[in-house]
């Protein structure tokens, strides 16, 4: 059959994307990199570079969203000038760049200016408006001071073992320990220069002229503003008086010799000597005069007074509310917005802005330039269950979490749910239900990992409910506690009160969070959660002021940026590590609760996704998802096959039991820790034969997530608390299982079994590439997903790809199609046997993006209609038809293809699909459509004013299908 292939069309440059790839930019993919490949994504048939973040970050950053300075690109990434010639690759190749920011958090450290300044200067600096700190925290010894928990162990013992050493350099002196550098407040470092000067008098002499200048120092710095005043002006007082006295320090230590040598034997005394707890004394007082408190790492849940990154201590969330704070972090983007180099925006984590209305009305002001067209604009938000993204907000739509999980919801065999839910609890002893699982988890992160802010919000409430006589009788205590079953029974990740107008879903999820809190606590006051509900709906007590009604609003929106780390850390980061039903449902943005999702929902969603957001992301990989793409896809095949991965387990289960060690009263794994390594088997064992290079790689890399998987479920081990000897007896099962020759029987086994659900796997995989390609919204490829997607979770979906094989790859398949005489059958038939090289896949994705360049129906904007399939195998097809006026295409994507695979294993012709047909409803349906992977001509039957299209015919050659009219 003949290829009828035009050139690709010029791209819409600025204007809205079609298709974005993720690019994960660090020091080991540069801006240089990236412009190198840029000839090949325009090949690949994107419109636009989806950019990690590459402003400056913590160094050695593999993900760019530890960011330290806002207004600087990244140097391990690349120069100014590499810059600029990455933004011209993209020009000179008609590719847009959608750029991902991050406005809510920051990461800390000696390379961040800002934090760096509050630590030195306190509450005092200028900085010190940039971040959440709260410097008036209930704990009176943390009053003007933040609470630094870096240390790994107690700070006392620390202390005392030399870990925390003073220096000087340059003319100021600071604390070191390990990798962290803490400033020395400026006016407490008159404690260091003034240790015996009774010395350095009888050396030089009290009127020698470098002592008098010593003396003279000490005095300029005694009389330094000090750290608590917030004038601005005395701020820059202090800064620049503390600049002039540091050159004037180190021009003295540099010139008199008597002087270094005293500096030098005094930092030696503050130092102190191991053994001699005693002569520890003065670095801790000197310590407990800074901005900051050093604490071990482990109180931050309890006592931390800045916001974090849900619960990471080195990134501080930022006050971007504050109009400073958003045009100081928002400079350089703006300026790359108004000069064309960025023309779109991901903003990162939404939920954890105080005001996302605000701060998304204030970046459309910052994008906008006159007679331009609106920038591109799209934003990380989880929604679940009936939530629906807010149409107030000025954007196009999400990052693609939600598209991810209603594709693999119509892969899952939904018939197979109790059977499947009978194998997990058998073999693993687990009873709790699903949304206790989660109501534990989210009580266990308030308690382990988020308490510090919890009881924040607790004092909060206290001092709100202390303002009426009505409700003055509640106890900090009873209101922390009604507080946490509240926010526990939150069914969303938060509300989005601003003002005095509540809006009616989030009144819902108020409501809702209420009648459960009621429910698991009949013994409560339920007095206490009627002034909780109304707290959060913003109803007033009669006589109240405007002062409590603001106090309470500022409540409302405070704990609105809670709630979201608490069900992200709670479910995302340990829920998903404990229910183990079917891993591949273990996804953000998931509710792995429901096995499986109605073809009929899946329809209806993408209808509305058509109408109302055309050009929110549609993604199945990305840098937060639990698993690769193709992974998950190969999961999902145990729910076709019940019956034969119960048997499998079973024998597995007995050929590896010998392998479980104890430790203590518990054997390692558990035997749910075990079912989770056994499906990550079955969705990450590479295609195709193992070398031993291969072998030890892949066992690396199932340690790794092992370790993390079990830290994560915070059942046997924690990050907080690891329990070396259960990781190490982990690990050993792990090594063993997957040693060729003691786990030789088990290898075996698995790969008879992958044999079967390996490639089966591999064409579910190939209908979810299509659905992301071709239904409605912009098709998101994550980088290097266009061959097959082995990869776990992160840091294993950031290793380095590939490029110049996928371009060669690519390159070939231009080559085999460029001729008009090109025989599409045969190469699509060939590309299909040799299916474990991931150049179907490629395949696929290419033709699938010129389909969309070529057909307006496929693109942001065109309609969506469900056809419904009639026959013997109807249920295993999603079959729709995009429309754009008078033109269509029509989409084949099968599922469960393990009932449809011939004797040689494909699931193709009359011999999978029998008599199976997909109506074409009231389409201007042609005489014949062209099968556009294959090239085939597919008849369109008519038959009783019905026409329709059968799947023996569309389907004969390769396993999905976009039929486009002849």
């Amino acid at each position: 059959m003949t290829s009828e292939r035009e050139p690709l069309p010029s791209l819409p440059r600025p204007g809205l994307p079609w298709a974005t790839y993720r690019l994960q930019f660090n020091h080991r993919f540069t801006f240089r990199d990236a412009a190198a490949i840029t000839p090949y994504l325009r090949r690949l048939g994107v419109t636009t570079v989806y950019a990690s973040p590459y402003f400056k970050a913590r160094p050695g950053s593999l993900h760019g969203y530890d960011v330290s300075d806002h207004n600087a690109l990244n140097p391990e990434i690349g120069s100014e000038a590499d810059y600029e010639a990455f933004v011209a690759a993209l020009g000179e190749n008609d590719l847009g760049q959608l750029l991902d920011v991050i406005p809510n958090h920051m990461g800390v450290g000696e390379g961040n200016v800002w934090w760096m300044d509050v630590l030195t200067h306190g509450p005092g600096s200028y900085f010190a408006r940039a971040f959440d700190i709260d410097w008036q925290p209930v704990k009176a010894d943390l009053r003007d001071r933040m609470l630094l928990p870096i240390l790994g162990d107690q700070y006392g013992l620390v202390l005392e073992k030399g870990e925390l050493t003073l220096a000087y350099e340059g003319g100021v002196f600071f604390v070191r320990y390990y990798d962290f550098v803490l400033p020395i407040d400026p006016h407490s470092a008159t404690a260091i220069l003034e240790l015996d000067l009774d010395r350095l008098d009888a050396t030089l002499g009290r009127e020698h002229a470098d002592v008098m200048e010593l003396r003279s120092i000490i005095t300029a710095l005694r009389n330094l503003p000090t750290q608590r005043d917030p004038d601005v002006e005395k701020y820059r007082e202090r800064r620049r008086e503390a600049e002039v006295v540091r050159r004037r320090l180190q021009r003295l230590r540099d010139t008199s010799p008597a002087i270094h040598e005293f500096l030098e034997e005094n930092v030696r005394i503050f130092n102190g000597q191991k053994g001699d707890p005693r002569s520890f004394d003065r670095l801790d007082n000197l310590l407990e005069r800074q901005a900051y408190r050093l604490a071990d790492w482990r109180v931050a849940a309890e006592e931390i007074n800045y916001r974090r990154f849900f619960d990471q201590n080195q990134l501080a969330a930022i006050r971007v509310e504050d109009p400073v704070v958003f045009e100081e972090t928002h400079r350089l983007v703006g300026r790359l917005l108004r000069e064309g180099k960025v023309t779109g925006l991901r903003v990162d984590h939404l939920d954890g802005l105080y005001d996302p209305t605000a701060y998304l009305q204030r970046l459309v002001k910052l994008e906008q330039r006159p007679a331009a067209p609106p920038r591109y604009l799209v934003v990380e938000k989880i929604l679940l269950g009936s939530e629906r993204l807010r149409e107030e907000w000025p954007i196009h739509g999400t990052t693609g979490y939600t598209f991810a999980n209603l594709v693999n919801g119509i892969l899952v065999d939904r018939r197979h749910f109790r059977v499947m839910d009978r194998i997990y609890r058998t073999y693993t002893g687990r009873t709790i239900a699903y949304a206790d699982e989660v109501y534990d988890k989210k009580r266990l992160i308030m308690r382990v990992s988020l308490a510090s802010e919890l009881q924040v919000l607790g004092h909060r409430l206290d001092r709100l409910s202390e303002r009426h006589r009505r409700t003055r009788d509640f106890t900090l205590a009873s209101l922390t506690e009604a507080l946490r079953e509240v926010v526990a029974a939150f069914p969303v990740y938060r509300t989005y009160v601003r003002d005095f107008e509540v809006h009616p879903a989030d009144r819902a999820v108020i409501e809702h969070a209420i009648r459960i809190a009621r429910q698991r606590n009949p013994t409560t006051n339920v007095t206490v959660y009627d002034f909780v509900r109304d707290t959060l709906l913003l109803r007033h007590l009669p006589g109240t002021d405007e002062g409590y009604r603001q106090a309470q609003l500022e409540f409302v929106m405070k704990l609105q940026q809670f709630t979201g780390p608490v069900i992200a850390k709670a479910v995302e980061d340990t829920v998903f590590y404990t229910f183990n039903r079917l891993m591949s449902l273990n996804e953000v943005g998931a509710d792995p609760e429901r096995f499986g999702l109605p073809l009929e929902a899946f329809h209806q969603r993408n209808a509305e996704r058509a109408e109302r957001w055309a050009h929110t992301m549609c993604a199945t990989a990305t840098h937060d998802t639990k698993r690769g793409e193709d992974v998950r896809a190969r999961i999902t095949v145990l729910s076709e096959i019940p019956r034969e991965w119960q048997a499998r387990l079973s024998r597995w289960r007995r050929l590896n039991r010998r392998r479980r060690q104890p430790v203590g009263e518990r054997l390692a794994p558990s035997r749910n820790e075990e079912y989770l390594f056994y499906q990550t088997l079955v969705g990450a064992w590479p295609l195709g034969p193992l070398g031993s290079q291969e072998q030890a790689t892949l066992v690396e890399r199932l340690n790794a997530y092992m370790l993390k998987a079990v830290r994560e479920a915070k059942v046997n081990t924690s990050w907080i608390n690891p329990d070396a000897a259960y990781e190490r007896a982990v690990q050993r099962f792990v090594t063993s299982v997957l040693d060729p020759d003691e786990g030789a029987a088990f290898i075996d086994d698995l790969r008879d079994f992958l044999g079967q659900v390996g490639h089966t796997g591999l064409f579910a995989a190939l209908s979810q590439a299509l659905l992301k390609l071709t239904c409605p919204g912009v098709a998101d490829l994550y980088q290097g997903t266009e061959l097959w997607d082995l990869s776990l979770v992160d840091p294993d979906n950031r290793q380095p790809v590939d490029y110049e094989r996928r371009s060669a790859l690519l390159a070939e398949l231009e080559a085999r199609c460029a001729d008009p005489q090109a025989d599409l059958r045969a190469l699509a038939a060939e590309l299909l046997a040799a299916r474990v090289d991931g150049r179907v896949k490629l395949y696929l994705i290419w033709q699938a993006l010129r389909a969309r360049a070529h057909h307006p129906a496929l693109q942001p904007g065109g309609g969506y209609r469900p056809l419904a399939a009639t026959g013997t195998r109807a249920d295993h097809l999603c079959a729709f038809a995009r429309l754009a006026g008078s033109n269509h295409v029509v989409v084949l994507a099968p599922r469960w293809f393990t009932r449809l695979a011939r004797a040689d294993g494909l699931p193709l012709g009359a011999e999978a699909w029998e008599d199976t047909e997909v109506s074409l409803g009231g389409l201007p349906a042609p005489a014949a459509y062209r099968q556009l992977f294959t090239g085939e001509i597919v008849p369109a039957r008519t038959a009783g004013g019905r026409v329709a299209v059968g799947l023996a015919a569309a389907l004969a050659t390769f396993p999905v299908a976009i039929l486009e009219p002849v």
